[in-house]
Formats: C-alpha cells, sequence, structure tokens
C-alpha cells in the first residue's frame, strides 16, 4: 500500500462528486456537506434522504449511470455503488481525467483514504489504517471518543483566544510559543472546560504577562 500523506482539505465551495446512490453514498454526502463542499450525486436510485437533500438544493442530483463526461472537473470523486465492477471502472476513468477517487471497500482503487473522525468543534482526530483495517480505525474512534471530551472544544476556543492576543501583543515568535507551551500546563483547561469565562481571561492576561 502507498505511504499516505496526512492533511486536513478544505473543502469549501469545490465540487464533489458521489457515484452510487445508497447508504455509503449518503455517509459521504454528508461529511462534504458538513465541510461546505459543492456536492454532486450521480445515480440512477437513492436513498430517501439523498433525494431530500436534493429537493433542499443541498446537493445536486443526477439520476442516471455515471458517464465519462461527469468526471472532469471534480476536486474530489467518490466511487460507492453495489457492483465493484463499475466501481473499478469509474475509478479508473476519474483518475484519467485527473482526479483524486475514493472507491468504498477497495483500498487499492483509491487515491485518497477518508479516515475515521472524532470532532471537537475545530478540533478534528483523524484514525487510518492505510486502509488494512477500518474496523480497528472505528475501535480507536470510540475510544478517543469517549476519552475527549467537549471540554477540548472548549479548550481550544481559549486557546484560539490567547494566540490571537499573543501575536497581537508580543512580536518575539520564541516567545509565543513558550507562553502557548506554558498554557498546556495551566488552569486555562481546567476554567475552559467549566465554562468559566472571567477565569479564561484571567488566566490568559496571566499567561501573557508571564505570570
Amino acid at each position: 500500500m502507498p505511504n499516505y500523506y496526512p492533511m486536513m482539505v478544505d473543502l469549501t465551495g469545490r465540487r464533489c462528486l458521489v457515484v452510487g446512490g445508497g447508504r455509503v453514498a449518503e455517509r459521504k454526502v454528508a461529511l462534504l456537506i458538513e465541510c461546505g463542499a459543492s456536492v454532486e450525486v450521480v445515480s440512477p436510485a437513492t436513498t430517501p434522504k439523498l433525494a431530500t437533500l436534493a429537493s433542499t438544493g443541498a446537493i445536486r442530483l443526477v439520476r442516471r449511470a455515471v458517464r465519462s463526461d461527469d468526471l472532469p472537473g471534480a476536486f474530489l470523486v467518490f466511487v460507492a455503488t453495489d457492483d465493484p465492477e463499475i466501481n473499478r471502472a469509474v475509478a479508473a476513468k476519474a483518475r484519467e481525467a485527473g482526479g483524486l477517487v475514493n472507491v468504498a471497500d477497495a483500498p487499492e482503487s483509491c487515491g485518497f483514504l477518508v479516515p475515521s473522525v472524532v470532532r471537537r468543534g475545530d478540533l478534528t482526530i483523524s484514525i487510518s489504517t492505510g486502509g488494512g483495517s477500518p474496523a480497528l480505525a472505528k475501535r480507536i474512534r470510540q475510544k478517543l471518543d469517549e476519552a475527549i471530551g467537549p471540554e477540548y472544544e472548549a479548550f481550544l476556543k481559549a486557546l484560539r483566544e490567547l494566540r490571537t492576543q499573543a501575536q497581537k501583543a508580543i512580536p518575539d515568535p520564541a516567545e509565543r510559543q513558550a507562553i502557548f507551551r506554558r498554557a498546556m500546563d495551566s488552569e486555562l483547561f481546567d476554567h475552559a472546560a467549566r465554562g468559566d469565562r472571567a477565569a479564561v481571561k484571567a488566566c490568559i492576561a496571566n499567561l501573557l504577562a508571564g505570570c
């Protein structure tokens, strides 16, 4: 298997094509919508949920089999029909068209993999086994889901506030990095987790002042 390059991609407004209209395609579409992509689904039949998304304008739905001229211009292509032969053929054509392609349950045909994900606001934790064991990725995600609670979303917001203020007030990058490191061992996490805004602001002020 390739040694995949891990990265976070901004899909806002990007055309992403999903070939297939079943439950797997539905899951792909849901995540793409969440990430702000411009989603197009090509499939003769779809789940009721995908039909509803199309009727509300959340996605563009083309009710027919995929054609070669659907593929150019797609930033990402997700192939999720229930026919492995169709999936492989569409994947090959997508690669010829220059697109990055993901094929459900066929990592050997993929140009990129979709990891298992834990989200807490802007905090995103991705788990991948390189296609070797999606079940293991799911198990690890479940463990992280239990260990990383909503308090981390609040903590990240506080850290973002600290970073913004530090960038304005402290010109020396090394000094800013030292402050960010001290924040990890400060009481900022506990204050943020409790939702104590006054304590968060005071802690940030103390960190910036070097207390």
